[in-house]
């Protein structure tokens, strides 16, 4: 027979994972949206009959509202480290139905994430077991790998541009040369340690 103190670590077990399920029982939208410091997830809970709002972003509460009467509007907020503006709309579809859209710096986030592929590069790798996320900001040649700005030097070359920073104690260049094409515009291409990175596709 079990001890009662046994009993009760187990009531607390089930206590923590009740509270965790009605915390999502709410939960009407997810996102994920990838910004120069990482991928941050976007969670929004609708409590339809309750007025609840819950913004959550990667796991951490931003706004909470209780008892709001009015079920339909907006949720503001911002994401990431360079505070990236937000936008949740809710709008009523038909009777007690409703959509949920996120707008990313007031554009919809399929518009958002489009023009970010036209102004951004993004290099997924691996070094010495540990994985990065690089992103090329092409309209100010920042460079941020896993969430940091990094620090650059940046020389022209004969060719186009270079931007050399490191990640650990590993060498990595931004070479920027032009396609010679004008719809492609420049080509940027990440090289770490003399090995050139492909590009991923968010």
């Amino acid at each position: 027979m079990a001890s009662r103190e046994e009993i009760t670590i187990c009531e607390d077990e089930v206590r923590s994972l009740y509270s965790h399920l009605e915390k999502m029982t709410d939960l009407v939208a997810v996102w994920e949206v990838a910004l120069s410091d990482g991928v941050h997830k976007i969670e929004f809970e609708h409590g339809t009959t309750s007025g609840k709002r819950v913004v959550y972003v990667d796991g951490k509460e931003e706004i909470r509202k209780e008892w709001m009467f009015k079920l339909v509007g907006k949720e503001t907020f911002t994401v990431g480290a360079s505070k990236t503006k937000a936008t949740i709309n809710i709008d009523a579809v038909s009777g007690f139905a409703y959509e949920y859209t996120l707008e990313i710096n007031g554009k919809s986030l399929k518009k958002y994430m489009e023009n970010r592929s036209k102004t951004t590069n993004t290099w997924v790798l691996s070094l010495g077991g540990a994985d990065y996320r690089v992103v090329l900001e092409k309209d100010t040649m920042d460079v941020w790998c896993n969430g940091q700005k990094m620090e650059t030097a940046g020389e022209f070359v004969e060719d186009g541009t270079e931007t050399h920073f490191s990640v650990g104690d590993h060498s990595c260049c931004i070479k920027a040369v032009s396609s010679g094409k004008r719809k492609e515009g420049i080509i940027h291409t990440l090289i770490v340690d003399d090995r050139e990175i492909p590009e991923t596709v968010e």
